[in-house]
């Protein structure tokens, strides 16, 4: 009986943790977008920083580690990369170092 419990208890938590996960959409059209991104040169300007990875399985829930989805039905995300920061919900940075991806301070 605990073994079931414990099956149970892992996978609706294996299913929230992929419901949150970073998978990402990009979109032509700003109206469909969840969020306005603008992507800076500068780290110190960023309250996000982003690692883009090849992989679904390291898009983690906020952390700054996203998987770009080709199709939008998997997206958790749409995203709109706007060229004004003034429009922005999110000003972030790529970076090369999966340990650097997150919030900022």
């Amino acid at each position: 009986m605990k073994k079931v419990i414990i099956s149970i208890l892992i996978f609706f938590l294996l299913g929230y943790y992929k419901i949150y996960a970073q998978k990402i959409y990009v979109t032509k059209y700003k109206t469909e977008a969840n969020y306005l991104v603008y992507i800076t040169k500068y780290k110190s300007d960023a309250n996000l920083i982003v690692y883009k990875t090849d992989y679904k399985t390291e898009a983690q829930p906020w952390s700054g580690k996203w998987y770009t989805t080709k199709y939008k039905t998997e997206a958790d995300w749409k995203i709109y990369f706007t060229p004004y920061k003034h429009d922005a919900h999110l000003i972030i940075y790529y970076t090369k170092y999966k340990s650097d991806a997150g919030f900022t301070d």
